[in-house]
């Protein structure tokens, strides 16, 4: 592997730390270290505007001791900070509550095999590569008529190593590089004007898109959303763009999550092996995809992840778990934890998307006569106990399944449980965020617009 050397070097230095706070009493501990560093470049209306690099270091130690966790953080790597922070968990776990469900994982469920996920891009982009990038994206969205001004195009790398270390044998460690784009463009004057954006995040550079193709993607939806309507309020059916679909998703990850299971606190508590989407939807959570944003060769505990499928064929099939959550619960541990160096591990999805439906997104509209196309969305608006949604929109009107003028200043509003009873998928799936979905489609949402107020 590429990067076997930084990896001996942090697991080392990690190892020893954990042998420090052994030797300082601790019945077991664990570390982390993340080190990264970035590159970016911008420029707006054609001027370039920054060159920024940064690199970070920062460590994090969890002692275990008398049912009892603290967690400290450093970024000073030098012996003696390390000697002081031993001192800092140990004092400081002597005064927090006892908590019988934290601990280390057992030496069988630790994870046995590192799989090769093509993480970290072999190239790095100097600074030339990257103002260019901003700058062709730029330009493509300005060159679109109808497009006025733009609030800049930006490119950025980066690379991020993680290593842990623990008292029950778990070592290991592995790099990522992701590089990302974005542009917003502006169209039209005065108090007509109107902006949208393109956004692409890969872990290899050869991944993007051609910045041309974005920046003109960009410009083109914005010149395309001037002169938007209101609507009357109405019950009628909304079909969701790719890039909102995917909070529906996330949705699921924030209710599905183990915590909030284990306090009673989410609308799924009482949901497990029941149907609570369409038999046609299945929800999967894949941390092995290679190079996938969010994929991890292991958990924040050490344990060994694997692909799972949330939701098979509308049936809710596993929660998000950690060991904590688990242990609560009284079920098996999902290898879903993540760790930063300040806090406790807590469970979190990786790559989780809804599988592509059988129909395209022009056929899943076709039989709307008047519907709504959302391709923006406002405010987080869940309940999560409740399961109540109510989010602004924007988007476009469905009139006989073709998406005719812009509309704005509008509410869609449903229970969550409700939606995803109603709802279906297109065919358009695309892994670009971590969190992805298709075009899909919510019959019998309510549109709360503001034209039938107006004088």
């Amino acid at each position: 592997m590429p990067d076997q050397p930084e990896t001996t070097s942090h697991l080392n230095l990690l190892s020893d730390l954990v042998k420090m706070a052994a030797k300082a009493g601790a019945d077991a501990a664990d570390a982390v270290m993340f080190t990264g560093e970035s590159l970016s470049a911008s420029q707006r209306m054609g001027t370039p505007e920054k060159v920024t690099r940064s690199e970070s270091s920062d460590i994090g130690l969890r002692i275990i001791h008398n049912q009892r966790q603290a967690v400290v953080s450093a970024t000073d790597l030098s012996p003696l900070a390390l000697n002081e922070l031993v001192g800092r968990a140990m004092a400081m776990v002597k005064t927090v509550p006892e908590d019988p469900y934290c601990g280390l994982a057992d030496p069988d469920q630790l994870a046995t095999h590192m799989p090769d996920l093509d993480l970290a891009d072999p190239v790095t982009p100097d600074a030339e590569a990257l103002v260019e990038r901003a700058k062709i994206l730029e330009e493509a969205a300005l060159a679109v008529p109808g497009v006025t001004n733009s609030e800049g195009a930006e490119a950025k790398w980066t690379r991020s190593h993680v290593a842990m270390a623990a008292s029950n044998g778990f070592a290991g460690g592995y790099a990522t590089t992701r590089h990302f784009v974005i542009i917003e463009a502006v169209a039209g004057v005065g108090l007509e004007m109107e902006c949208d954006h393109e956004y692409r995040s890969c872990t290899h550079g050869g991944d993007l898109e051609q910045m041309e193709v974005l920046g003109r993607s960009a410009g083109e939806r914005a010149v395309r959303r001037l002169g938007p309507r209101k609507m009357a309020t109405a019950r009628i059916p909304v079909v969701f763009d790719p890039r909102v679909a995917n909070s529906f998703v996330g949705h699921l990850a924030y209710a599905a999550n183990g915590m909030s299971i284990a306090r009673g606190t989410s609308f799924l508590k009482k949901k497990m092996g029941k149907r609570i989407l369409p038999k046609d939807i299945t929800i999967n959570d894949d941390p092995h995809r290679p190079r996938g944003s969010l994929s991890r060769a292991f958990d924040g505990e050490g344990l060994g992840c694997k692909k799972r499928a949330i939701v098979d064929k509308g049936v809710l099939k596993s929660w998000f778990l950690d060991l904590s959550s688990a242990r609560q619960l009284d079920l098996a541990p999902t290898g879903h934890a993540a760790r930063g160096t300040s806090s406790p591990p807590g469970p979190i999805a990786s790559n989780l998307y809804m599988e592509a439906g059988k129909v395209s997104p022009q056929e899943l509209r076709g039989d709307i006569g008047e519907g709504l196309y959302v391709t923006e969305l406002m405010g987080s608006g869940l309940n999560l106990v409740t399961g109540d949604y109510s989010r602004g929109a924007g988007g476009f009107l469905i009139e006989n399944g073709e998406l005719t003028h812009a509309v704005s200043e509008i509410t869609i509003a449903g229970n969550i449980m409700d939606m995803f009873g109603n709802l279906s998928a297109a065919d358009d799936l695309e892994f670009l965020h971590g969190f992805d979905a298709p075009t899909i489609r919510i019959d019998g949402m309510t549109v709360a617009g503001s034209r039938d107020t107006e004088s």
